[in-house]
């Protein structure tokens, strides 16, 4: 775990009116990915978002990235900005999901209620190997596996326009991601009867089927859990679809609220 975690927060932390979000972003993403999303919710909540370890600047935060360590980040992120109150509505996308409910299951003080998007449950047999992450995962380094990952996610062209800076940047978060997948592929990060809170688990109505698959089996799984789906939307829904997503979380937020 480190302190050197990149974080930024939109609103007054000491402003007691206003409801607790935090967004935990998914693999080969960043802070910024989560920036459309966090300028949608500023006017209603106060809005942490960070960097997870490996990724932009918190690139150098080393090793292990692990379910553990990431879990243990977020706790410090929070510890960091607000360490007397719990986060009202904890946001992860993809990758990110797993982080948000595993601190919901080991940490039930910290989150009163989450909402994950298209969060992998890779570690089911069921799970493809078909995916980004699995094309990644036939790569012959961590850097092949980055730029084949987002090849599959933004598609040649777009990569091929990226700036050559950019493009190395990006092939060296290859280790943290290739890291975090492998380590989910291995056992559930999570013990579906701990996480105790309301969570909603959402699909796009776009997404791949086995996200919709999973997303549908998570809602099962929670003791409070709950499926719905973004119309419209596939797995990038934070930038594609803020606006939507927003409200999605907003109405989900006022159902706990009084």
């Amino acid at each position: 775990m480190s302190t050197d975690l990149f974080s930024a927060v939109a609103g007054d932390v000491d402003d007691l009116t206003l409801p607790l979000v935090v967004l935990c972003h998914g693999s080969m993403d960043r802070s910024a990915g989560m920036l459309r999303l966090s300028r949608q919710l500023d006017a209603t909540a106060v809005v942490i978002r960070y960097d997870r370890r490996g990724y932009a600047k918190s690139s150098e935060v080393g090793s292990p990235y692990v379910l553990d360590e990431q879990i243990a980040d977020l706790a410090l992120v929070l510890d960091r900005h607000v360490p007397a109150r719990s986060i009202d509505l904890a946001f992860g996308h993809s990758f990110g999901g797993n982080v948000v409910l595993g601190l919901a299951a080991r940490r039930p003080e910290l989150i009163t209620r989450a909402v994950v998007y298209e969060t992998p449950l890779s570690w089911f047999d069921w799970w493809p190997s078909s995916g980004a992450g699995g094309a990644a995962a036939q790569a012959a380094t961590p850097e092949d596996a980055a730029e084949a990952f987002m090849r599959r996610l933004v598609g040649d062209e777009r990569w091929e326009r990226l700036p050559a800076g950019t493009r190395a940047g990006r092939r060296a978060e290859g280790v943290a991601m290739v890291g975090e997948l492998n380590d989910l592929r291995r056992a559930p990060p999570w013990n579906a009867d701990d996480v105790r809170c309301p969570v909603l688990a959402v699909g796009g109505e776009h997404g791949r089927a086995h996200h919709q698959r999973g997303m549908q089996l998570l809602a099962d799984m929670l003791p409070s859990g709950t499926f719905a789906r973004l119309d419209g939307a596939g797995h990038g829904a934070p930038n594609t679809h803020p606006t939507e997503l927003a409200m999605l979380l907003r109405e989900w937020l006022s159902r706990g609220v009084g």
